[in-house]
């Protein structure tokens, strides 16, 4: 489990420094988004496999350690928290569960005149947008949380240093 979860996390931070030169960040965040994506996509693995947990709840626990992290290091290298968390939080998207529930309806649509298998591609529909969602919003909250419990030390990321 070890290794898997090594790889997974080099994969995670590879494509959130991806997802990161999108927004032109200082070339010192790509190390921290790397190391906040690998360590929160590592956690969430970690907690998914051997913890037992539900993909939301390991999701929200990866998340804030996220958020906590990019409070933490971007007061060191000067970078405000946005500019880390959210390429690191990217790779925890959750796309299988958003590309099956388009598929579903696709085949929900297709299949309108048998209405049992109609029914079932439905059911799938719903269970995959609702992990998805649920997932997304797990994933804002858990990373938005260390702004609202340290407002003065994150807004100063972003502001005069000087008046805070």
């Amino acid at each position: 489990m070890i290794e898997e979860t090594l790889i997974r996390a080099v994969c995670a931070a590879v494509a959130a420094m991806g997802f990161g030169a999108v927004s032109n960040p200082s070339r010192r965040s790509f190390p921290v988004i790397a190391v906040l994506a690998a360590s929160g996509y590592a956690l969430r693995y970690v907690l998914m496999q051997g913890g037992g947990l539900d993909i939301a709840t390991a999701t929200l626990l990866a998340s804030m350690l996220i958020g906590f992290g990019s409070l933490w290091l971007g007061k060191m290298i000067h970078s405000p928290m946005t500019t880390l968390y959210i390429p690191a939080l990217l790779p925890m998207v959750p796309g299988m569960y958003a590309y099956k529930a388009v598929f579903s309806i696709i085949l929900f649509m297709q299949n309108l005149g048998e209405p049992t298998l109609a029914s079932v591609y439905l059911n799938d529909f719903f269970l995959n947008v609702i992990v998805t969602v649920t997932v997304i919003l797990c994933m804002t909250v858990g990373a938005s949380m260390p702004m609202f419990m340290f407002s003065r030390r994150a807004i100063t990321l972003t502001r005069n240093r000087k008046k805070h």
